[in-house]
């Protein structure tokens, strides 16, 4: 069995491969998602304009969040508590360092990198009417980001993993003066479906390894 550049982001990603598809095999220039996020973002400033940090919803696609479940003991069948759901919340951010936490800010046009500190407020929930899992975390810049653009990208650069604004209050400024404004770019991605399911997440798609930063979700704040 070959895998294609086997990723670390907890073990659960790489066993839903292999379950999903049975065994992976591809040409070492193609990719495709195989785990769907969609996501709500807000970003937190002070009155002064100085830039804080984010807060991030990401729900995950059910399929992954089946597997994810599986094997933690719930008081209530179908449903999982936030207490219930901590030791995952931890191994899944502790694992998001390795790449970044697939988020990339831009100051002033300048590209940062190890901007964050590690993520605080992390947990995770469980809707069980949609079947899906929430991972909530909260990432503080090192130092607070005075900045007349600031340009913030999502993505996975191997394309693994897809992810997709929320059809609704997807980004938020919290706490931003007046004078800042806010937009949302993504190009068009026929990969990602935000009511994502079992039944379309076994729709094949392919992309070339590297190229997720052609489907990146990007957040631009511009204060004057």
């Amino acid at each position: 069995m070959h895998f294609v550049r086997p990723r670390r982001w907890t073990l659960w990603l790489l066993s839903l491969v292999v379950i999903t598809w049975g065994c992976l095999i591809a040409p070492a220039a193609q990719a495709h998602p195989h785990v769907w996020v969609t996501m709500n973002t807000e970003l937190l400033y002070e009155p002064d304009g100085l830039a804080l940090g984010l807060r991030q919803d990401w729900t995950f696609d059910d399929m992954f969040s089946a597997y994810a479940t599986t094997g933690i003991a719930a008081k209530i069948k179908g449903q999982f508590t936030r207490e219930e759901l901590q030791s995952l919340a931890q191994t899944n951010v502790e694992s998001l360092k390795d790449y970044a936490y697939f988020t990339y800010p831009t100051i002033d046009g300048k590209k940062q990198k190890n901007a964050f500190n590690d993520p605080i407020d992390y947990w995770l929930s469980y809707d069980p009417k949609a079947t899906v899992l929430t991972l909530h975390f909260t990432m503080l810049f090192k130092t607070p980001v005075k900045a007349k653009v600031l340009k913030i990208e999502i993505y996975d650069p191997e394309f693994f993993v897809d992810f997709g604004f929320a059809e609704k209050n997807a980004v938020k400024l919290v706490g931003a003066p007046a004078s800042c404004a806010l937009w949302t770019e993504k190009p068009p991605d026929e990969n990602f479906l935000s009511s994502q399911n079992v039944k379309q997440a076994l729709i094949p798609s392919e992309a070339n390894i590297g190229m997720g930063m052609d489907f990146a979700n990007k957040i631009l704040v511009e204060c004057r």
